[in-house]
């Protein structure tokens, strides 16, 4: 009979046990708190977003109120200044001496309000002698002019205005028309002159 071997063996290797399906459900995330953590990142930025639109808004009414308010402050102080010239006109007593500088201070104080109102964009059209613009004029009536051809304009009631590239107001005139003549360019008897005075 053999003997018992008794010498040491060597330690047996520990089993592994395979632990897959637990590492798997602690590294994933739970999906119903990735939905909420997105939802209260969208809501802070909708929040975010509409504050901003609620101020943008209140800016602009406030901007185009003052705009709307204090907009012609510059032509305003433009016209005072006219204004002020008007007044220092008369101011002065108005005699056969001094007629001839009266009516030249008008003049002068018609070109500053001229020149302020073109600063603003505001420009009359030169009309008298130019063609009839039905988009630009008015038209009062016609006349016969020998200076003049047919279709323009021979008198100006009121000047057109522009302001920048729109019509501010349309002006009056008298048109041009073509002298009428006698179809068989032949003058009236003397049977007809006495039938007319007759009539």
């Amino acid at each position: 009979m053999s003997e018992q071997d008794n010498s040491p063996k060597p330690d047996a290797e520990p089993i592994e046990v395979s632990t897959d399906s637990d590492s798997e459900s602690v590294d994933q995330i739970d999906p119903i708190s990735e939905l909420k953590e997105m939802n209260s990142k969208l809501k802070n930025e909708y929040l975010y977003l509409r504050a901003e639109f609620d101020n943008f808004r209140k800016n602009s009414i406030k901007e185009r109120s003052e705009l709307i308010k204090y907009g012609p402050e510059r032509l305003a102080s433009g016209l005072i200044d006219v204004l002020d010239i008007f007044e220092k006109a008369l101011e002065g007593k108005v005699n056969a001496d001094n007629i001839d500088s009266f009516i030249e201070g008008i003049h002068m104080t018609s070109r500053e309000l001229s020149s302020t109102l073109e600063r603003f964009g505001v420009k009359s059209v030169d009309s008298l002698g130019k063609a009839f613009d039905p988009n630009l004029h008015e038209a009062l009536g016609s006349e016969v002019h020998s200076e003049i051809a047919a279709g323009h304009i021979t008198q100006v009631f009121k000047k057109p205005y522009m302001f920048h590239d729109k019509i501010l107001r349309h002006g009056q005139v008298i048109i041009c028309k073509a002298e009428e003549k006698n179809k068989d360019n032949t003058q009236p008897s003397k049977d007809d002159d006495e039938i007319l005075s007759f009539e």
